[in-house]
């Protein structure tokens, strides 16, 4: 069977057939563009895809699926333009602009909202992403210079949510 476009599946605009899911889908786009005015918008929905399924797994399961960090850095990817780096590259997780970036995610299961920086590793800011319970995500970007210095073994420092100011 053809899938041809007509007046059952498309509205005629401008001499031709535009297709109902060619229009939602560019509603959607201006409503991500409203949210994430920085975003590379082919990756919001692969965020909101990862979070929907990790919520929905959570719900059917009780158990966690192991998506978060790669939740927290698509989320700075799209809400901040972060150019993120290949998997497991040392000493950052991205750059924005001249600026390494590191993202520490704080899962919706975490007791505590806080990291840990290794502060021997390559960055000038920090973006703390936090997915709470109810799976909606914040995040919060911080210059390295506005960090206190690192105490305790290995040089790391140890950051609460409530904290930081956005």
């Amino acid at each position: 069977m053809e899938n041809t476009l007509g007046p059952d599946n498309a509205i005629w605009d401008d001499g031709e057939w535009v297709s109902w899911d060619e229009i939602n889908q560019q509603i959607q786009y201006k409503e991500w563009r409203a949210r994430y005015p920085n975003a590379d918008l082919s990756l919001v929905s692969v965020f909101e895809s990862l979070i929907g399924t990790a919520e929905e797994y959570y719900h059917l399961t009780g158990r966690h699926l192991q998506v978060y960090g790669d939740i927290g850095e698509l989320y700075g990817a799209i809400t901040h333009g972060i150019k993120l780096h290949r998997n497991y590259a040392k000493g950052s997780d991205g750059r924005l602009g001249n600026d390494f970036v590191e993202v520490k995610t704080i899962t919706p299961f975490k007791n505590c909202d806080v990291v840990e920086i290794n502060l021997e590793r390559n960055f000038s800011k920090i973006l703390i992403v936090k997915i709470n319970a109810d799976f909606e995500v914040r995040g919060k970007l911080i210059d390295r210079k506005a960090l206190p210095n690192g105490k305790g073994r290995g040089n790391r420092l140890r950051i609460d949510w409530s904290l930081v100011e956005a």
